[in-house]
């Protein structure tokens, strides 16, 4: 038995009480998020400078959909679906990759252009009524933000421009290299929690001080008095300005080395996208919570870096400080906290939201569960 009809209260985010827990691990609850929320949704594939030459690639898969985006040869780049139009056959499995001037099916040596039109198809020349521009991979929708490339499933989708609107704004206030960077390294975690339950824990600056030690380190380049979470609709910030002295970071003295920005600066776009520069590293990196299941999500992490110049030590210390310290120390909180969710003796909580601590607020995550409600309920 599942509870996809429970509902809940969000109006009084001040005394009312948090999601209910089924919302965190029933398979109705999961399955109407897959098709009113990332069916729906805009999903980041990557930068475009990932496409740089014809044949680049990058494939994204949402649930058991396959989407190719690639660059063709007039460096256009264009997004379809990973199926051959014979047969449905898979043509790309590889995450990334470069191919020549024709994608070949494997099964039965169908060829398509780079943009996705049929090229050849043997034994069709004798097929009544075939006609060959009719049989090219079906295109998927893609809109480019900031320089990221996106795509989505749903034709009826509101623009990107329209969901993000002074979002980018806001990037290039912190990240001066948001056109000329590229990848350096993208690391994907499966985790035993609901892909809410991370995204929650990424938006609140109450557990900052107060949990590992390695949340220690980081809150301690950063000056928390000034440290902002803000709702913009459908996108999000959260902010905090460094202290001052800072003479190390991340285990590696900062003499020498160039950064983005000293500031802790993240930006959310719903549902699941969030686009980070750390203190003092020169580094664009990206946090995607995919959804596998009720219980089970992979987070891809994307370390992105300026074209053109090394990778500063400070920043090499950063990539590796997150993915072998405060990223295990957050997933180990994801873990306990999906387990907890399933006890008889919790039902929902409270939001911890204090107009006098706005940098300890859970406000954000008010504001998140209230979007994921209002797409699947309203």
């Amino acid at each position: 038995m599942t509870e996809q009809n429970l509902t809940w209260d969000y109006s009084d985010p001040l005394t009312g009480e948090t999601m209910p827990a089924p919302f965190f691990y029933d398979p109705g609850i999961f399955a109407q998020e897959r098709e009113r929320i990332f069916m729906r949704s805009w999903h980041l594939v990557g930068h475009v400078n990932e496409f740089s030459e014809p044949g680049r690639y990058v494939v994204q898969d949402i649930f058991e959909q396959s989407v190719i985006v690639m660059a063709g040869q007039d460096g256009t780049i264009s997004a379809m679906h990973n199926a051959c139009r014979h047969r449905g056959n898979r043509l790309l499995d590889a995450r990334r990759g470069k191919i020549g001037a024709v994608l070949r099916c494997q099964y039965h040596s169908w060829c398509y252009n780079l943009d996705g039109k049929l090229r050849a198809a043997p034994r069709t020349e004798n097929l009544a009524g075939f006609e060959r521009n009719n049989w090219g991979l079906k295109p998927v929708r893609m809109e480019i933000f900031a320089n990221w490339v996106f795509v989505t499933l749903d034709d009826n989708a509101p623009p990107l421009a329209e969901l993000t609107d002074g979002a980018e704004e806001e990037m290039r206030r912190f990240l001066p290299d948001l056109d000329n960077v590229e990848l350096v390294e993208e690391t994907d975690v499966i985790v035993d929690a609901n892909w809410k339950v991370i995204h929650e824990n990424s938006i609140e600056g109450y557990h900052f001080d107060l949990s590992g030690p390695v949340h220690k380190d980081l809150a301690a380049l950063i000056d928390f008095s000034g440290y902002r979470l803000t709702p913009h609709g459908q996108w999000w910030t959260y902010i905090g300005p460094p202290v001052s002295g800072a003479t190390h970071a991340y285990g590696a003295p900062l003499d020498g080395a160039t950064w983005q920005t000293d500031w802790f600066f993240n930006i959310g776009l719903f549902p699941n996208t969030t686009f980070y520069s750390f203190p003092y590293t020169d580094m664009i990196g990206t946090f995607i919570m995919i959804p596998l299941g009720p219980e089970k999500s992979l987070l891809r992490f994307g370390y992105y870096a300026p074209k053109g110049r090394p990778v500063p030590e400070v920043t090499k210390a950063a990539i590796h400080w997150m993915n072998t310290q405060l990223g295990p120390e957050d997933i180990e909180l994801n873990v306990t906290n999906q387990k907890g969710l399933h006890s008889r003796g919790f039902q929902s909580g409270l939001y911890l939201i204090d107009p006098e601590r706005p940098h300890e607020s859970e406000h954000l995550v008010h504001h998140f569960h209230t979007l994921c409600y209002q797409a699947i309920r309203e």
